[in-house]
């Protein structure tokens, strides 16, 4: 891959960013916001495995995103619950990037529903200062 363009996404993503996921519900997209965090090819994100979204996932894990000048899709699934052995390193990642709101009550992480969700990618176009990348995150 483009070493400007993994130049680009880590510098717009790898921190706290918000992203619209769009996920299918039947015959329709779902679409809503999700702070996520970049990382190698996936984005993760905390949310809660009973969730309208992570039911859609489960039906159907091919999932759209869109960011600021930016657009992919690819694959979501969960990586379980937020405090498990396994999620360690990415659960004390994700505490750092989103220190500024992550305990402002709204996730419980005692509760072994809220989860880590990745969103593997596999393509995307990324725009950045007038040049088109087009990325290709399969191996």
């Amino acid at each position: 891959m483009n070493p400007e363009a993994i130049k680009v996404m880590n510098e717009r993503f790898g921190k706290d960013t918000v992203l619209a996921l769009a996920t299918i519900d039947g015959d329709y997209p779902a679409v809503r916001y999700v702070n996520a965090y970049y990382e190698e090819g996936a984005f993760y994100v905390i949310t809660y495995a009973l969730s309208n979204k992570m039911k859609q996932i489960a039906r159907n894990p091919r999932i759209s995103v869109c960011g600021e000048w930016f657009t992919a899709n690819g694959t979501a699934s969960s990586l379980g619950y937020f405090g498990k052995e396994e999620n360690k390193v990415m659960a004390q990642r994700l505490r750092e990037v989103f220190a500024e709101w992550i305990d402002n009550g709204h996730n419980n992480f005692e509760d072994e529903n809220t989860i880590i969700l990745q969103i593997k990618l596999e393509e995307a176009v990324l725009f950045s200062h007038g040049t088109r990348y087009e990325l290709n995150f399969r191996s």
